[in-house]
């Protein structure tokens, strides 16, 4: 009865249009009038103990961080690094898109923000080299979607935060796995291009002089994930302290060092910045509400009792409830799916005894995959917007770059130490 008052209650809200906060909000209220504990002073609280998070603190700045990398030329300076190094091989340019992907992804940990840089430079690129333009944008759509598995990631943030899980675990536990579907990209791509005949109009393959030139305009904005990684590695700041430092290199760099960014920029740019920070905050918050009242109402418990046969099969576990949220991921963005599945599953996967650093890489890499998933996919709807290709025919063009992810979601799960040893060693 409660489950099923939960569900519907959210899914009924949000199918008749109700924006996503404000049903985890009507979700939290049907909740406590049915266990009979309704006081909005009780809502008030958790809203504001919801916000309160020094963790939390890191979204802004890495928001603020990917907005200033846009805007400053961080963003084209690793296109044009990537280009010198593959853009003369066959399928070059797509090679050129999956790279400056990962890269972009340890700069920004947003996907939105990478689609919107992506799409913008590669795109037309793409198009004009022959490519199909559908499979260009899909491309560049997946490539988009490896920034919340790379740290800094906004993704992991939050799910730490929620699940109450080390963040700089999860932040070197994603780098692998992050890798790992770069290079099923890759495979995806080059199985795409390989008899394609219009991708014989490859790149001018520059010399050493030039690639040595890329490397060094680019090499301000590639020492951003070293700085970040290393210092992490090392402890020397926390992925909040990352996050600050972040979002003052990256505004060093644009302002002093590549000068396109000027200061009469940066009013618009903080404004766009804390517009994107509320909408995330006020999500955090409703669903921080929804997480106190689903620990009251022991859902988990509840849960728990559901997957009972799995209890002792934590594979097949695990495979169930990447299924399951793959469904739930379709019709829902990523940060309210992360809010609203994490306290439910963190303890159903702690009582099979997985380790819920494991479980959070694979769960956010599940709904970084639903970023380019009909109908909600938001980057879908980010790539589409900026490339002008419609929705119907960028899912036909994205359509063996998903499966690739999945592909590489289904391989975490089955073997799970290709998550955990690297982790391990990095942590060390």
């Amino acid at each position: 009865m409660t489950i099923g008052l939960f569900l519907g209650t959210l899914l009924g809200t949000m199918a008749i249009g109700v924006p996503i906060a404000f049903a985890l909000l009507l979700c939290a209220v049907a909740l406590m009038w049915h266990l009979d504990l309704f006081d909005a002073q009780i809502i008030a609280q958790n809203i504001l103990n919801g916000a309160d998070s020094f963790a939390l603190m890191a979204v802004p700045f890495f928001l603020l961080a990917g907005e200033i990398m846009n805007a400053g030329g961080l963003s084209k300076r690793i296109v044009r690094i990537a280009l010198a190094l593959v853009g003369h091989i066959r399928g070059g340019l797509g090679y050129v898109t999956i790279m400056a992907g990962c890269v972009l992804a340890a700069l920004s940990g947003s996907a939105v923000a990478d689609a919107a840089a992506l799409a913008a430079l590669m795109v037309p690129m793409m198009t004009r080299a022959g490519h199909d333009k559908p499979t260009s944008a899909g491309l560049v759509a997946a490539a988009s979607c490896i920034a919340p598995v790379i740290p800094p990631s906004i993704g992991l943030i939050v799910f730490g935060v929620a699940g109450g899980v080390s963040i700089t675990k999860l932040f070197l536990a994603g780098i692998v796995p992050g890798l790992m579907l770069g290079l099923a990209l890759a495979a995806a791509w080059w199985f795409v291009v390989r008899n394609s005949e219009d991708q014989m109009q490859t790149q001018a393959r520059v010399g050493a002089r030039e690639r040595l030139r890329a490397l060094a305009e680019g090499f301000w904005a590639l020492m951003l994930p070293v700085i970040i990684i290393v210092g992490l590695r090392m402890g020397v700041f926390t992925p909040t302290e990352a996050a600050v430092v972040a979002a003052v290199y990256s505004l060093f760099v644009a302002v002093c060092i590549y000068r396109e960014l000027a200061i009469k920029d940066l009013y618009a740019i903080f404004l766009d910045t804390a517009r994107a920070t509320s909408i995330v905050m006020f999500l955090i918050a409703a669903a921080l509400v929804v997480a106190w009242l689903v620990n009251i109402a022991d859902l988990p418990g509840m849960v728990v009792d559901l997957v009972e046969p799995f209890m002792d099969h934590p594979t097949l576990l695990m495979l169930a409830i990447m299924l399951l949220i793959v469904a739930i991921c379709t019709c829902m963005d990523m940060i309210p799916a992360i809010l609203i599945l994490t306290p439910v599953l963190i303890p159903v996967i702690k009582e099979a005894g997985i380790d819920p650093v494991y479980f959070g890489v694979l769960f956010i890499l599940n709904c970084s995959i639903s970023l380019i998933t009909p109908p909600v996919g938001s980057v879908l709807n980010v790539v589409a917007g900026s490339s002008k290709t419609s929705i119907e025919a960028l899912v036909k063009g994205v359509w063996p770059f998903l499966l690739a992810m999945l592909c590489v979601l289904f391989l975490l799960v089955l073997f799970p130490s290709l998550v955990m040893v690297p982790a391990n060693w990095f942590s060390r």
